[in-house]
C-alpha cells in the first residue's frame, strides 16, 4: 500500500502540539566545569561536533517533512513533534554551547546560518521511501547512526562535560530508535512489505550516510574553524580517513549491526550468522 506524501506545515503555521518534558536540561550541565585544554587542540572533535550540532538543530526542518508524510497518524504526529523535535534540537544546543565554550573566537552564529540556508533547500520529501513503513524502516537506519555515533564519542572523550552531554544524547537517540521501531511495526501490519523490500530500505539507507548532507556540513565547519583558508575536497577526505580510524577503535559495532537488522526480522539464525561479517564492515556505514 503506497501513501502519497501530504503536505508539510509552513515555517509560519502554529504549532498544534504541546511540547513534552524534556528527559535533560542543558541548563543543568555546568559548561564552566569543561577542562578546556584536553579538547581546544582536537581539530577532528571539533568538526564531529560541530557537523552533528549543525545538523541537530535544523531538526525542525525534518520534523516538518515527517508530519506531512504522517499526517494520517495521529499517533506519530503527537510523538514527532510534542517529543521527538524539542530532542533532536536540544541536543544540537547543547553541543553548540560546548563548542561556543571552547572555541569562543569563531563565528557559530555566522556558520550555522550558511550551512541552515543550503541544507533546509535539499531537505525535502523527495528524500523519503515509497511507503510509510519503508520510510520507519530507514528512519531506523537513522536512529543506529545516530545513536552509534554518539556512543562512541562517549568512549572518545575523556572529557567529562562532554562525556556527560553525549551520554545523555546517545540514550535519546537509543530511545527515538525504540520508537520509530514501533512505528515500523505499525506501519508494516498496514503496508505489508516484503521482507527484501524492507532490506533494501535499509540498505539505501546505510549507502547514503555519507551523502552530501555530510560533506556540505563540514564544509562549513571547516570555514568556521579556518576563515582564512580555502576550502577543498582534500580536507573532506582527511577528515573522513581521521573519523574512519576513530570507528575503528571506538564504533559499538555489536549494537549497530543489531539495531540495524531487527526492521529486517530475519530469522534469529540467519541474524546469528549475518551479524559477524556486518560488525566487521560497520565501522565504514555511517560515513
Amino acid at each position: 500500500m503506497q501513501h502519497q506524501p501530504a503536505a508539510a506545515p509552513g515555517p509560519d503555521q502554529p504549532r498544534q502540539y504541546a511540547t513534552a518534558p524534556l528527559p535533560w536540561r542543558i541548563e543543568d550541565i555546568d559548561l564552566s566545569a569543561i577542562d578546556v585544554a584536553q579538547v581546544r587542540d582536537d581539530d577532528t572533535l571539533f568538526f564531529m561536533l560541530t557537523t552533528a550540532a549543525f545538523v541537530e538543530i535544523a531538526s525542525d526542518v525534518y520534523t516538518r517533512n515527517l508530519s506531512g508524510y504522517y499526517a494520517n497518524d495521529p499517533d506519530v504526529l503527537a510523538w514527532l513533534n510534542q517529543s521527538w523535535e524539542q530532542e533532536e534540537i536540544q541536543h544540537g544546543r547543547a553541543l553548540r554551547d560546548y563548542v561556543r565554550a571552547v572555541w569562543p573566537e569563531l563565528d557559530w552564529d555566522g556558520a550555522n546560518a550558511a550551512f541552515f540556508e543550503e541544507y533546509s533547500a535539499r531537505c525535502t520529501l523527495d528524500e523519503f521511501e515509497p511507503s510509510q513503513a519503508l520510510e520507519m524502516a530507514a528512519r531506523c537506519v537513522v536512529e543506529t547512526g545516530t545513536a552509534s555515533y554518539y556512543r562512541m564519542l562517549y568512549d572518545y572523550t575523556d572529557e567529562p562535560v562532554l562525556k556527560r552531554i553525549v551520554g545523555n544524547i546517545g540514550t535519546d537517540e537509543v530511545r527515538h530508535y525504540s520508537h520509530f521501531l514501533r512505528f515500523f511495526g505499525k506501519c508494516a501490519d498496514r503496508d505489508l512489505p516484503t521482507r527484501w523490500q524492507v532490506a533494501r530500505a535499509v540498505a539505501r539507507r546505510v549507502a547514503e550516510a555519507g551523502d552530501d548532507d555530510a560533506l556540505i556540513a563540514f564544509r562549513h565547519a571547516f570555514r568556521m574553524r579556518y576563515p582564512q583558508r580555502a576550502f577543498e575536497q582534500r580536507e573532506y577526505d582527511a577528515y573522513r580517513a581521521k573519523l574512519r580510524g576513530i570507528m575503528r577503535r571506538h564504533l559499538p559495532a555489536e549494537m549497530a549491526v543489531k539495531m540495524l537488522l531487527k526492521p529486517v526480522r530475519l530469522p534469529a539464525r540467519v541474524q546469528r550468522l549475518l551479524a559477524p561479517a556486518l560488525a566487521r564492515v560497520s565501522v565504514l556505514a555511517f560515513i
